[in-house]
């Protein structure tokens, strides 16, 4: 906590002869800081004086009162005239001070989520005026250190967003936008480096670090932001940004909306290839809330059912079937103040979503298609004991399910065997059959093919059969079910100790996420012609390829092997003293943790060599990081130099909790490998062989947790006219980057490049073997020749310079981020598949996986992250006729990118194999408008008639992005993806 006295004065001058023709005085403060993260709230700190000469007000009576608190909070000033009011829910209250003779004065503030909301008071008694009102708006500006912003529902419902979680993101205030499906935003980390919590629950993917769930944005009442600069309180680790929301609640007043939205094929306009979309698009939303008991019980509850439909198209192969997805969502909370200082609230959400005819595309048979399921449910429980003035407790305990699978629509009559042969003359009932093309100048291998691509093949231009689409059934069958729990407690004490005030936070969070998978194939799953001869894995007289997964197969007792579970346990200590002096506060923070990582399949045994023997199914415990290795200082200072504006810097380290290891390296996957499976051309079956990486894997010993630095210095300022500035600069650098490779990676040696001949840094050689007696374990217990290691000399930096305006007037809401940034390293997580938007291994990908894929072979450049341009603006503007007009603009650089080519390596496969510095190109710059008009009509005297039009990509600039690395395909250089195109959404609702 700031010093008050030292704010209060100088307002109190700058006023001067104002302040006497006043009843009371109420400004919001230009600092606020992060509020104990256990509970959905935000808190006021304040000073009160009897006088503009700044004389203390002890002993006043502050009482706090919302529409969206049960009860009434209360707290009596110092000594020094200051109050706290904690663990507050986020709302616009009104604070009423009362003195011993009866003299009260109210004011009104606002209080954001996981903001602290500044308020001074002067009660200069005087005859007619008895109450000034003046809100505070914490929607950017944060002190001690932190880059933390907060937007409120009033904001979120005028612009133009859509009607996920999701689609907020693109509100973060100087970070990139993007349209990925899967991967997150950059911002100082990879796409799998943030934390989404939704309601306080943290909904990231666990094991994979990216957003999957899809909860409705109409329960949203705020959403507050961290990029940076934490302080030893929330338990932030993540090396990009923190996103967190607080869902609506109940009130005194009963109230309910209901709204429907629609987008037709006509309202979207052709993609880049001049395709017209044909799916129908809408969402029906309702909400209700009110009091149980009033004062005491409040609830409330909402539906969500979005729908999507598209009508019979034809793709190569002819027309297909119809596609439909249907979800339901729905949501509820209590809210429950038993007495003035005890508050709870419990909510659960479940949601359900089904696809049908999904996954076909223009060069595959109708049969492929898939039917998806997705259940969702997330329970959340906190509350607040406000012990005393000076001491609050706070808890929360979450529960997040995401359960899914895709089922063939097209299931196959054909099960898996050792020794079977394939059949030929049926391959679209064997398995997804690819299709294979002629190659120009190859008569020997056209002729194999032709009859296939007779029988199988469709209509081309010319009338002709040809090759390169895809028959059959879809190839696989998949269950994958991921679990988070988590429990938090946080104790916040506030004291003076001579001249210095002290705000203590200690804080301990046990989370646990879990990955339950299951993956069989359709018949032999994927199935391709290829030429032994050309590949060096296969057999020389291969002619057919299957890759199916091993737990197709049925043992001889007619089971399966059982789905394979994986499991990572966290602990965090954290304690942070926030230390007010004079003009100064001073963060002094640790943030310590413990990670636990759990595979299946082994059991300990000191007896052998390796410390395990084999154990089919059992929990076994994989790795565990030391607490040694994991102390986060968190170090800050801020300077509020005329009493309101500041200058802070602040010094943090991370150690990011995301990885997929436990399911990566589990043991397990022995026996749930990917097979290749070869037959030979008149489809006899040859052999059976695990994909590489499919196998468990030992860890090399003593591995340094990765790490992340950082450092920000900035400046923030407040204006009278609702102006707020903030300006900022921040580098940080990871390092200690775990990933699988191969246990002589080390001693490659000299190979062929794109630079002629690259040779292994003789600095990493010396260090020989990451595990040397790895033989003798496989000897022992089988498993991989990859281990998991340390990469010598793996690295990201990432610097920012931000500029960010946020104007809050009567009618208008105006935010404005610049960001310049390079994002340079040779890990780059985001760029390790073909497939970029997807939720890839985090310490088990491509990189590291042999010649060519190591941080030595021109990885060292400009990461896939890296937009060093970032211009966003979005804001309201309330019309004098019940209306609302919003919008969202954003200008920003696009993403590098390089050639991929294996062969000059040596190797067919081209997957994260460089030709050229990393990033040595860029895709163009992207830059677009979305728009949002919102009428409101009232009828009678309780409902509202609302009527809303939402207009994305007004100019529908569809810039090409993720564009072809491969040297050797047809597309090379060619954008695979393009930025959406203008659409129109209109949407009917009243409230009542």
């Amino acid at each position: 906590m700031f010093e008050k006295k030292k704010l209060s004065r100088s307002v109190a001058e700058q006023r001067g002869a104002s302040l006497m023709s006043r009843v009371a005085i109420a400004t919001a403060g230009a600092l606020f800081s992060i509020s104990v993260a256990a509970q959905q709230s935000g808190s006021i700190e304040g000073q009160v004086f009897l006088d503009s000469q700044g004389a203390e007000a002890a002993g006043i009576t502050v009482t706090a009162t919302s529409n969206v608190m049960p009860r009434a909070r209360t707290a009596t000033t110092d000594a020094d005239g200051e109050f706290r009011l904690p663990a507050l829910i986020p709302g616009t209250y009104t604070l009423t001070f009362t003195n011993d003779d009866g003299l009260t004065r109210t004011v009104t503030a606002r209080v954001l989520l996981d903001q602290q909301s500044n308020v001074t008071v002067v009660m200069v008694p005087e005859q007619g005026m008895e109450e000034i009102q003046v809100f505070g708006e914490a929607a950017t500006l944060t002190g001690n250190g932190a880059l933390s912003s907060a937007i409120g529902a009033d904001v979120i419902g005028g612009l133009p967003v859509g009607q996920d979680f999701r689609d907020m993101m693109k509100l973060i205030p100087g970070v990139q936008y993007t349209e990925n499906g899967v991967r997150g935003v950059n911002a100082g980390g990879s796409g799998q480096d943030n934390v989404y919590k939704f309601g306080g629950v943290n909904v990231t993917l666990p094991l994979f670090g990216v957003l999957s769930a899809e909860p409705s944005s109409q329960d949203v009442e705020q959403m507050s932001v961290e990029r940076g600069g934490a302080r030893a309180i929330g338990f932030k680790r993540s090396a990009g940004v923190e996103v967190n929301t607080k869902t609506k609640s109940g009130t005194n007043e009963f109230r309910s909306s209901v709204e429907y939205q629609f987008q037709t094929p006509g309202m979207r306009e052709k993609n880049k290839e001049g395709i017209k979309d044909e799916t129908s698009r809408s969402w029906l939303t309702a909400n209700v809330g009110g009091p149980i008991i009033e004062d005491q019980l409040f609830f409330y509850g909402s539906y969500y059912g979005p729908r999507q439909e598209r009508d019979n198209k034809k793709t190569a192969y002819g027309p297909t079937k119809d596609f439909t997805s249907e979800r339901d969502e729905y949501f509820g909370k209590l809210t429950y103040a038993p007495i003035d200082n005890l508050l709870f609230n419990v909510s659960y959400r479940t949601s359900e979503r089904v696809n049908t005819g999904a996954s076909i595309s223009f060069t595959e048979i109708d049969s492929v298609s898939v039917g998806e399921e997705s259940n969702q449910d997330i329970f959340s429980l906190d509350g607040s004991w406000i012990i005393n003035d000076r001491t609050t407790l706070t808890f929360q305990y979450s529960d997040y399910a995401l359960e899914g699978s895709d089922v063939p629509d097209n299931p196959l009559d054909l099960q898996p065997a050792y020794d079977q042969p394939l059949d030929l003359a049926n391959l679209d009932s064997q398995g997804y059959f690819e299709v294979p093309s002629t190659r120009a100048n190859d008569p020997g291998w056209n002729a194999f093919v032709q009859p296939f691509i007779d029988q199988y093949g469709y209509i081309g231009d010319d009338g002709s059969r040809v090759g390169g689409g895809a028959v059959g059934g879809f190839f696989q069958y998949s269950e994958g079910n991921y679990y988070s729990r988590s429990f938090e407690i946080a104790l916040d004490h506030n004291f003076d100790l001579g001249e210095t005030s002290h705000e203590l936070h200690f804080g301990y969070q046990y989370s646990e996420g879990e990955e339950q998978l299951a993956r069989t194939s359709n018949g032999w799953g994927i199935i391709e012609v290829i030429d032994g001869s050309e590949d060096a894995d296969a057999p020389n007289n291969a002619r057919f390829l299957g890759r199916t997964e091993q737990m197709s197969f049925l043992g001889e007792d007619g089971s399966r092997v059982p789905s394979i579970d994986s499991f990572v346990e966290t602990q965090n200590f954290e304690i942070n003293d926030s230390i007010s002096w004079g003009d100064f506060t001073f963060d002094v923070g640790v943030l310590i943790s413990q990670d636990t990582l759990y595979g299946q399949g082994l059991r300990r045994n000191s007896a052998t060599v390796s410390g395990y023997v084999a154990d089919l199914g059992r929990k076994y415990e994989m790795y565990q990081t030391d607490w040694k290795d994991m102390i986060q200082p968190r170090l800050g200072v801020t300077w509020a130099y005329n009493g309101n504006d500041t200058i802070f810097a602040n010094f943090a380290q991370y150690n990011p909790d995301v990885s997929s290891l436990a399911r990566a390296a589990s043991w397990d996957r022995n026996t749930r490998a990917v097979l290749d499976v070869y037959w030979d051309e008149d489809g006899n079956f040859i052999e059976s062989t695990p994909r590489a990486g499919s196998s468990g894997k030992f860890f090399q010993e003593d591995l340094t947790p990765r790490r992340l630095d950082e450092l920000t210095i900035g400046t923030t300022k407040d204006f009278d006219n609702g102006i707020s500035l903030r300006s900022h600069i921040r580098y940080s650098e990871s390092s200690h980057f775990w990933e699988d490779t191969w246990n002589g990676s080390r001693l490659y040696g000299c190979y062929a490049s794109p630079q002629g001949e690259t040779c292994v840094p003789d600095h990493i050689a010396e260090k020989g073997l990451y595990i040397p007696e790895l033989d003798d374990y496989r000897a022992q217990l089988g498993g991989s020749s990859y281990v998991i290691a340390e990469l010598d000399d793996a690295y990201t930096k990432y610097w920012e310079f931000s500029m960010e305006a946020t104007w809050v007037g009567e009618r208008t809401y105006l935010n404005a981020s610049y960001t310049r940034s390079r994002y340079r390293g040779n890990f780059d997580q985001d760029n390790t598949s073909g497939v970029n938007d997807q939720a890839t291994f985090v310490g088990s990908s491509n990189l590291a996986d042999g010649i060519g894929r190591q941080v030595w072979d021109l990885k060292d450049g400009t990461l896939r992250g890296d937009k060093p341009n970032v211009f966003k603006v979005f804001g309201q503007y309330t019309l004098d006729w019940q209306a609302n007009l919003g919008a969202f603009l954003v200008y920003q650089s696009g993403e590098p990118w390089e050639a991929w080519d294996g062969s000059l390596y040596g190797y067919s496969s081209s997957t994260n194999r460089y030709a050229e510095r990393a990033g040595s190109r860029r895709s163009p710059s992207h830059w677009q408008l979305d728009l949002n008009y919102t009428q409101n009509f009232q009828v009678f005297s309780d409902y509202t008639l609302k009527f809303r039009a939402d207009l994305f990509n007004v100019f529908d600039r569809q810039t090409g992005y993720n564009f072809d690395p491969f040297v050797s395909n047809e597309t090379f250089g060619e954008p695979r993806n393009y930025y959406a195109p203008r659409r129109l959404q209109l949407s009917l609702g009243v409230d009542f």
